[in-house]
């Protein structure tokens, strides 16, 4: 490759991931998976939009000579990522399933290869076919076309959806898992038949392929079983372990293709095979994930985007065989899945969900539609058609998923299989909103601090996990556990170990989110939360503290809402609390007296009163502390023409931890974007903590020394939003 051609490919890589890239947020928006975008970049990169609009445009960004190289680095990212969905593959996910996810697959095979198969014999073949092709190979690739499942894309939506772990999401991905590996297959025979010149050697390539099988089960899965372990108990996975592991992997995928079954079911087969205990798996996957699924990838689909040619469907009989075409696959896959989901006695609601699910193809089938246009078996314009039918499947999974199963279904079927739990009313809960480990441990401080000696409190740890993610499918992952069960990889890790020390039971919760404000509202509202707290690290382009989430959280939350800005906090001996008397003012005022009671934290009001203002202070820190509480509360009263400066002055003195209001009197103003740090944020020497309380919130109405319910008999101390209406 010369010079010219390598600036060529760099170009058509900025190209192809930044276009796809920007689609995906607008396929986010519309609650899509990753792979519509990607799949939608390609096509518009290519003939279709592109080259329609500004056809030298496209001939300058893809020449016809760079394509061999453009092709050769989409063969490797997809044998790549066939690897990864080889160790996506767990046995255990059949595990007290086996019979209904057989059944159910096999249905969801048997019916639209039989469509497809048939719609080829009858249709397709004489009006969409080259005559050169064999009968009988385009009739098997027709029916192996219509019955896919794309799994990883399945696997997402369950995911976003919280239904991994419900009966529907097990049934599902069992399903999946079942259907792929049958759907690869009968394509490797398929494959074998095509690429062999006579009956006898597509025999011999499917012989030879049934013994590379055995051989990958009977002696590389042991061998590899004990790398697994070796990687678990000593080393960990080291270069040389990966490089070892690349080699098997392209020596498989060159054993196959040498076969004559192509090189992806290799990667598949080598994938599946490695036992997925000991952490081989997961390591290989974290490892090879990112650069597979952002850089290689998105070359595959704008590959696939220039060979779609929507231009080639310039009739209404063109278009309205299409049409027939995903109606020929809905039916077959939804109706075969569904139909298949009843009889083993699941509800019509059930089954058809399960139809609905079963019927994404996305990625899987491009993958094996480009073989098909590789192998000659498909035309351009068959090609283009089979295209459009993926992306209307994947497309419509989501929106008609809600449909068939509403989130209120959803939640009644898992109150229905969920354990009946005692709630405490008194108990005052705090969700800790993780999304990055630096934040934990100093929110396990804090935490330990509002929980006191006697864990007077139920703590929640979020992480929540981006859909652009490739989706880990274990079945054993439950999505809330205790200390560091269901975690959420190592974002959890910092704030569990550090609250394992200080003797701090935490549960955590992780599911994927593109909404990540909204989720953290709702799961707060879910679990009761008299408390959200956010961790904070620097924005990537605003320099607000209370910008971007945060600030949609505090617009939405109905709870208390603080962000700790954590500068090494290992104790809560020392708290500031700036005053002038806002309702925020009044729930740091309320959070302070929670660290009095619970970790006897010396608190200290700073009440600041413009040059001219008398001072208030004692009257008002007594409205919110009891008289006896009020005596052990060091109040200063200062005269100052800016809150802002007077409360660094004095923070300057060595607290612990400030816990202000968020107000503009101290420079704190929650804006979705700003440019201007806030100067109290900027210069404070420690720790902070920022807060804000909701507007309107009924705790704000409690007078006449009253606290919700009876918690304080029962030894439960109240919370900001309890207090700040309290009178001696």
């Amino acid at each position: 490759m010369n010079t010219h051609m390598l600036a060529q490919l760099l170009v058509q890589l900025i190209v192809i991931i930044g276009v796809s890239r920007l689609i995906g947020r607008g396929a986010r928006w519309l609650g899509q998976p990753m792979v519509i975008a990607e799949v939608v970049a390609g096509i518009a990169l290519g003939p279709s939009l592109l080259g329609w609009l500004w056809p030298d445009t496209m001939h300058w960004l893809f020449p016809a000579d760079s394509m061999p190289f453009l092709k050769m680095l989409a063969e490797v990212g997809l044998v790549l990522f066939m690897f990864l969905i080889g160790l996506e593959l767990d046995p255990k996910l059949l595990k007290g399933r086996g019979h209904t996810s057989v059944v159910i697959s096999h249905s969801s095979i048997i019916v639209p290869f039989g469509l497809g198969a048939v719609a080829g014999a009858l249709w397709l073949y004489r009006s969409l076919s080259d005559p050169s092709v064999p009968f009988s190979s385009f009739v098997l690739f027709m029916g192996v076309s219509m019955s896919i499942t794309a799994f990883p894309v399945l696997a997402r939506i369950l995911t976003e959806r919280g239904l991994m772990q419900s009966k529907i999401g097990a049934i599902a991905i069992a399903c999946a898992a079942v259907d792929d590996v049958t759907a690869w297959c009968l394509l490797a025979f398929v494959v074998s038949l095509v690429r062999a010149s006579s009956l006898a050697q597509a025999g011999m390539t499917t012989l030879f392929a049934v013994l590379y099988i055995g051989f990958m089960l009977v002696l590389v899965r042991p061998f590899l079983a004990r790398l697994g372990a070796r990687v678990a108990s000593r080393e960990g996975l080291t270069q040389n372990v990966v490089a070892g592991t690349l080699l098997l992997l392209l020596a498989s995928a060159w054993t196959t293709e040498r076969i004559g079954i192509h090189a992806l079911f290799g990667a598949f087969l080598f994938g599946a095979v490695i036992p997925k205990e000991g952490g081989l798996a997961a390591a290989l996957i974290e490892k090879l994930e990112d650069v597979t699924v952002v850089l290689l990838l998105p070359v595959f689909f704008a590959f696939s985007g220039l060979r779609t040619q929507l231009g080639l469907l310039d009739s209404v009989e063109a278009w309205v065989t299409c049409g027939a075409i995903i109606l020929l696959a809905c039916l077959g896959k939804f109706g075969g899945s569904a139909v298949a989901a009843r009889v083993t006695g699941l509800r019509w609601r059930e089954a058809g969900a399960i139809g609905v699910l079963m019927n994404t193809r996305g990625l899987m089938e491009l993958i094996v539609l480009n073989l098909g246009l590789d192998l000659g078996v498909i035309s351009p314009t068959l090609f283009t058609m089979m295209v459009i039918m993926a992306l209307v499947t994947t497309f419509i999974t989501s929106p008609l998923l809600r449909w068939m199963y509403p989130p209120e279904e959803q939640a009644r079927d898992q109150m229905a299989q969920a354990p009946d739990v005692a709630l405490v009313p008194s108990a005052y809960t705090v969700l800790l909103c993780v999304s990055h480990g630096q934040a934990g441990p100093g929110m396990a401080v804090l935490s330990r601090a509002l929980s006191g000696e006697r864990n007077e409190a139920s703590l929640y740890a979020l992480h929540l996990l981006s859909p652009e993610r490739p989706i880990r499918v274990r079945p054993e992952e439950p999505l809330e556990g205790t200390g560091a069960e269901g975690t959420a990889g190592s974002a959890l890790t910092p704030l569990l170990g550090r609250a394992e020390k200080l003797g701090l039971s935490v549960r955590t919760l992780s599911f994927v989110s593109s909404e990540p404000a909204r989720d953290i509202c709702r799961t707060a509202q879910a679990k009761r939360a008299d408390l959200v707290l956010l961790g904070w690290h620097k924005p990537l382009f605003s320099q607000t503290v209370l910008g971007g989430t945060v600030h949609e959280v505090m617009q939405d939350a109905s709870s208390t809402v603080a962000v700790l800005v954590d500068r090494g906090l290992s104790q809560v001996r020392r708290v500031l609390v700036p005053f002038v008397g806002s309702r925020h003012d009044r729930a740091a005022l309320g959070l302070a007296r929670r660290l009095f009671k619970q970790a006897g934290a010396e608190v200290t009001v700073l009440h600041v009163t413009s040059p001219e203002g008398a001072g208030t202070g004692r009257a008002q820190v007594e409205e919110l502390f009891p008289l006896d509480e009020g005596a052990a509360v060091k109040l200063k009263v200062v005269r100052h023409a800016s809150p802002e400066e007077a409360a660094l002055e004095e923070a300057r003195a060595g607290y612990d931890l400030v816990v202000v209001g968020v107000g503009a009197e101290w420079g704190l103003e929650d804006k979705l974007f700003g440019v201007q740090r806030e100067r109290i944020v900027r210069d404070a020497p420690g720790s902070l903590l920022l807060v804000r309380h909701p507007e309107g919130a009924p705790a704000l109405a409690l007078g006449q020394g009253q606290v919700r319910g009876q918690g304080q008999e029962q030894g439960a101390t109240p919370d900001a939003a309890q207090v700040v209406g309290a009178r001696p």
